[in-house]
């Protein structure tokens, strides 16, 4: 008998994840019983909903957020996908309130979310491409340029576009990637190293003063192509002025004007913009211009910061070629994720 109700024993315990699947069942099916005779459960979490539907409309409706204040529009659209995080923790603190108004609430800027952002979740890279890019904001106070320099080289990258370089840095770049870039030009702080051809080398005014783009024509087995650098103005978040963006925002005009004239029918923006492509003061670039990223990318690929990057501020555009893949490169010594891509040039019109 003993050795029965042993036998009995064991075999309604179950292993181990069993059994805490069944405890899980169990916890659940008392809340649910508990929550059906709380009539106070739609009463309950009115401020969670409320938060809930802020959220949404500020995800659908933030292209409506005035910049006339702080640039707050900007702001808001630069960490528009970060609003996601929210979501989860609404979830569980409608959980914890037991409040069925709250939990319903949160199903709409998922869903709005989603919407928004869940394209970029898939992998839309594909194989092929004729023409490897990059571009890296080394950092001014980078304390390793050689070291940078030889990772951006063993990119594989074709082309490669170098933004904050200082005048005591540029001979470091130049001779570290001599062996492997046997075309460059440098105009102020930025450059440009290829391992074709290049002509036609002009410094691009964003009305600065001083210079942070330029361009180039380079030559391809495929074909000829204008490719752009460009390091638009810093911004800043100030507790008295908001979000100091508008010199950024006058240079992005200025290189948007530039690329519309330009008379290659193909062309290439290499560059630290300073902003992301939800960003409506970027329009002057991003209206007539397809970020890598978004096209043949997989996930975000934030750039910014390089020790936890929350923005891709660092951006591959593209006009007249098509994109294949798009990628952010290891961390080197810049506060900067160098950024990559591969383009097809020879079956682009």
């Amino acid at each position: 008998m003993a050795q029965q109700a042993y036998v009995r024993e064991t075999a309604d315990s179950g292993s181990g994840p069993e059994r805490r699947r069944d405890r899980f069942r169990r916890r659940l099916g008392r809340t649910v019983s508990g929550w059906r005779g709380d009539r106070r459960i739609w009463r309950r979490g009115i401020v969670l909903a409320a938060l809930a539907v802020v959220i949404a409309l500020v995800m659908l409706l933030h292209a409506q957020i005035p910049n006339a204040v702080g640039n707050l529009g900007s702001l808001t659209e630069t960490f528009l996908p970060w609003l996601g995080v929210f979501v989860p923790v609404l979830l569980v603190l409608g959980f914890v309130r037991r409040s069925a108004t709250a939990l319903i609430a949160v199903l709409l800027p998922a869903v709005v979310w989603l919407n928004v952002f869940g394209g970029l979740l898939s992998d839309k890279s594909a194989t092929g491409g004729d023409l490897t890019v990059a571009t890296h904001n080394v950092n001014a106070d980078n304390p390793d340029p050689t070291g940078t320099a030889r990772d951006v080289a063993a990119s594989g990258a074709d082309v490669v576009a170098l933004e904050e370089l200082t005048t005591a840095a540029v001979p470091v770049y130049e001779k570290t990637l001599a062996a492997t870039y046997k075309y460059h030009a440098v105009e102020g702080t930025v450059g440009l190293w290829s391992k074709y051809p290049m002509t036609g080398v002009q410094a691009v005014d964003i009305k600065l003063g001083w210079t942070r783009a330029m361009r180039a024509t380079v030559t391809t087995p495929e074909g000829r192509i204008a490719v752009y650098v460009a390091h638009m103005p810093s911004v800043r978040v100030k507790l008295a002025a908001g979000f100091t963006a508008r010199q950024r925002d006058k240079s992005a005009n200025a290189l948007g004007e530039a690329i519309a004239d330009e008379k290659l029918p193909r062309k290439i923006l290499l560059g630290d913009l300073n902003g992301t492509m939800n960003d409506r003061a970027l329009n002057a670039v991003t209206s007539q211009m397809r970020s890598t990223q978004g096209a043949a990318g997989s996930g975000f690929g934030f750039s910014w910061p390089a020790s936890f990057p929350m923005a891709r501020i660092d951006q591959i555009m593209v006009q007249g070629v098509e994109p294949v893949s798009s990628w952010t490169l290891p961390q080197t010594g810049s506060d900067h994720l160098p950024v990559a891509a591969r383009v097809n040039i020879a079956t682009s019109s």
